[in-house]
């Protein structure tokens, strides 16, 4: 469409936006009559009608809602572009990083380390959950999102996963606890062990393991957060299973061991990104990193 006028597009997303006439002209400080003509207009170039009235309120038809949706494509990458043209010649030195709340602090760090030894640049961190910041990555407010599962990915969300690392997880506990070596069985009936929720697909490995040892272990705690795994395994809560990335400081100190690999369980780590035209050039330097210190 080379002739679409897109003043009339910002009118009507403008519109849309509000659902009132009224309120919009007072807004952009515009007659009703004014905004009724520029949508009157683009209704005619695109041969739909945009809006249904009903009880004073304007509500979008279905051609309305997907023109919202191109205006919405539309204006966000304008603001992407302009932002990004405006520092020409420079290098945009704000990372806007989005961490599950569950995840390896270790790993964070190891993934951000090429850019945290740099002066010029600001590392914006943020952690939530997978809906909230994967909303935040497809609003342009999240340049990636580190996580432990892998987005679906389809025609209209357009997320890409980068598969960082990979550690086999292991059963962790204090020395005390452990003693002598036993037998992965023996170490699974003689002690309490703290788990991921049933929503982790190390929770998903573990369970399938035990089932096929015919062990029925017991659970001395179910947690959702890593960084809460570590301080019951340091309490002695009983054995964590765990990767070891998690409680690197304290196997480096020997305040925990590493009792028995858990071999075939491993946590998969992602950084999570949008296909877009203006991608943050900061990011190259941490998904290209060859090591993230995964010991």
């Amino acid at each position: 469409m080379n002739d679409l006028n897109y003043n009339h597009l910002r009118y009507f997303w403008a519109v849309a936006l509000d659902g009132n006439l009224t309120r919009t002209a007072e807004r952009l400080n515009v007659s009703q009559s004014t905004l009724s003509v520029q949508i009157r207009k683009l209704e005619e170039r695109l041969g739909h009608r945009l809006f249904d009235r009903y009880a004073r309120q304007l509500h979008l038809t279905e051609a309305g809602r997907i023109t919202l949706d191109h205006a919405e494509t539309i204006f966000s990458t304008g603001d992407e572009l302009l932002g990004t043209l405006r520092e020409t010649g420079t290098t945009r030195q704000a990372l806007r990083v989005g961490a599950l709340a569950t995840l390896s602090r270790n790993f964070q760090i190891g993934f951000l380390r090429p850019v945290l030894a740099r002066p010029d640049v600001e590392v914006i961190l943020r952690s939530g959950s997978p809906t909230e910041l994967l909303r935040a990555l497809e609003a342009l407010t999240l340049d990636v999102v580190l996580t432990n599962q892998a987005p679906a990915r389809d025609a209209v969300t357009l997320f890409v996963a980068h598969r960082l690392a990979e550690q086999e997880v292991s059963l962790v506990g204090a020395p005390k606890r452990i003693g002598k070596k036993h037998t992965l069985p023996q170490l699974l009936v003689s002690h309490p062990i703290i788990l991921p929720t049933s929503d982790s697909s190390v929770r998903t490995g573990f369970d399938a393991l035990t089932q096929r040892l015919g062990i029925r272990p017991q659970i001395a705690a179910e947690v959702d957060d890593m960084a809460m795994m570590r301080l019951l395994a340091r309490e002695d809560v009983g054995l964590a299973v765990l990767p070891p990335i998690v409680v690197r400081d304290e196997l480096a100190s020997g305040l925990l061991v590493e009792a028995e690999k858990l071999t075939g369980i491993a946590e998969v780590f992602y950084a999570v990104t949008m296909k877009r035209r203006f991608p943050n050039p900061l990011l190259r330097s941490v998904l290209q990193t060859p090591d993230l210190e995964m010991e």
